[in-house]
């Protein structure tokens, strides 16, 4: 018996049941598809975020600083550790932190100020491009400085405005200066939007009487696609006596979301391919006991249980593959469409902030093997378990009462 040629007529026989049937398949793949390559897009977007904006794939820092982030707690020698650094493929870049009182317009705020390379500091992160009002840095301009979105509306300034900045240098006098609004960023993560201002590195030395050394050494990979781990144990191998960190260890809770996004999405598979195995069943079923006088009929003339139960499976198998290739053409399509277009969140959200920092509400997806192939190996798997019973309904039937069934 060519089972194929047999249960493509049938199928085509059925053609109103089939259609429903490979209908409700190819929309739960296609949904799939998409939320797969939707969550594969935030969870790159959220390391995107947490890396490219601010703290690099790694941190270096002295001993203790993390724990009590004082001025004089400092890495002697920063610059000859950056080139060691980068000679191992790394790009890197030092800074400079210091905390005081920023004024402005009658209010006043805490601010944390952070003086940075500006050559090296565009090799490791994208914070010149998130300037939302003004400008980025400029060494030229020692007076411009940059501010967080959020300490910006506290103080109330816009471009151009002074600014009053007091706090204590390391030489133990007053350290004051004016300085002036040259841009404000777009939300970034809770610290800097609330505290947050950015000055050439040369001015904050400058300010604080900090002739030499820095609090911080931020590391960016050149491939991401290497351990992160091992990247890691590497860099403290350079960085003897001193404190080595991922982004991961310094942001343990975005790291988790990020590793239980493939959790969520067999989650949602399961839930949603229930429905479609609910789907299947009836509609095989229905099948079966539509067609029990014809199935007497093929026993009674030979054929064998084994052969009826891989006629059903055929039919099953034949819609499925044409409901996979229909919701993978039309996922593949949709999630191409929203990775170059993205879908803006922002009407709903403003801006999304989760374990402290802030994520783009603009929502892109991202097409994967994962993203695609998921949810169709998993709709081939359901169809297959939901049609067992159907099939061995038909393959137990008895010939003579399966013949005389009204």
């Amino acid at each position: 018996m060519r089972i194929l040629t047999l249960a493509s007529r049938n199928v085509r026989r059925s053609w109103q049941r089939s259609l429903v049937t490979m209908l409700a398949m190819a929309f739960a793949c296609f949904i799939m598809i998409f939320f797969a390559s939707l969550m594969e897009g935030m969870m790159q977007g959220s390391e995107r975020s947490v890396v490219v904006m601010n703290m690099g794939d790694i941190q270096i820092h002295a001993q203790g600083y993390r724990d009590d982030p004082d001025l004089y707690t400092r890495i002697e020698s920063p610059e000859k550790l950056v080139e060691e650094i980068e000679q191992q493929g790394f790009s890197a870049a030092h800074r400079l932190y210091a905390y005081g009182l920023l004024a402005a317009n009658m209010a006043s705020s805490g601010v944390q100020l952070r003086g940075i390379d500006l050559e090296q500091e565009m090799q490791v992160t994208e914070l010149y491009k998130h300037v939302s009002y003004g400008e980025w840095l400029d060494e030229d301009d020692a007076q411009g400085v940059v501010l967080g979105k959020k300490i910006a509306a506290t103080l109330g300034v816009e471009l151009g405005d002074e600014l009053v900045f007091v706090g204590q240098s390391a030489d133990g006098y007053m350290a004051n200066d004016l300085y002036r609004v040259r841009g404000i960023l777009k939300s970034v993560s809770d610290g800097i939007d609330r505290m947050g201002m950015f000055m050439p590195m040369q001015t904050l030395r400058e300010l604080m009487v900090i002739p030499q050394g820095a609090h911080e050494i931020v590391l960016v990979r050149s491939d991401r696609t290497t351990d992160l781990e091992l990247e890691t144990a590497k860099v403290a191998e350079l960085a003897q006596g001193l404190e080595v960190k991922n982004w991961k260890q310094l942001m343990p809770v975005v790291a988790r979301m990020i590793e239980t996004a493939d959790v969520q999405i067999m989650i949602m598979l399961v839930i949603f391919y229930i429905a479609v195995a609910t789907v299947v069943l009836n509609a095989m079923l229905m099948n079966v006991f539509e067609r029990i006088h014809e199935f007497g009929i093929m026993k009674a003339l030979g054929v064998s249980p084994w052969q009826l139960v891989g006629l059903v499976f055929a039919e099953t198998l034949i819609m499925t593959l044409i409901a996979a290739t229909a919701g993978l053409v039309s996922g593949w399509w949709i999630s191409d469409y929203y990775q170059m277009h993205g879908i803006d969140m922002s009407g709903l959200a403003g801006s999304i902030t989760y374990g402290g920092i802030a994520f783009d509400p603009v929502w892109y997806c991202a097409i994967t093997n994962k993203a695609l192939f998921y949810p169709v190996g998993f709709l081939l798997l359901v169809a297959a378990i939901a049609v067992i019973y159907p099939a061995a309904k038909a393959a137990m039937l008895s010939p003579v009462k399966a013949i005389y069934f009204r």
